[in-house]
């Protein structure tokens, strides 16, 4: 069965979880059972903005990480504790998450032109 066939509650095999961050969360890692991704901030203030989007993240979607928050980082680690490993419902967080965190409007057309190139301004360390 490919990952594609699984449900929400299948658990991934090891090799399967490494090749779907390789090929589409390439900034996560696969360790000690969970997959987690660190993002790098500017302080506190931008490391509170990180926690609170993956927290409305993860109670929207009812899938909740763990994290490990500091001056300037926020670990996500996540993991299907019913499940126990890895399963599709911490890939679908893991994107979204991805996707609002790194989020750059500066790189998009459009009337958002994203944070200023300014240390008064700065956020988040992205990639």
């Amino acid at each position: 069965m490919s990952w594609r066939e699984k449900n929400d509650d299948s658990v991934f095999s090891d090799e399967a979880i490494n090749a779907r961050l390789t090929e589409e969360l390439p900034a996560w890692r696969f360790e000690k059972g969970w997959i987690r991704r660190t993002y790098k901030t500017s302080g506190w203030k931008s490391t509170l903005m990180v926690v609170n989007t993956v927290g409305h993240l993860a109670e929207a979607g009812f899938h909740h990480p763990d994290l490990v928050v500091s001056y300037a980082f926020v670990t996500v680690k996540l993991m299907n504790h019913a499940a126990k490993g890895i399963t599709e419902k911490d890939f679908a967080l893991a994107k979204k998450i991805e996707s609002v965190v790194m989020w750059q409007p500066g790189l998009e057309s459009g009337a958002l032109t994203g944070t200023p190139d300014d240390p008064r301004f700065k956020y988040i360390k992205y990639d």
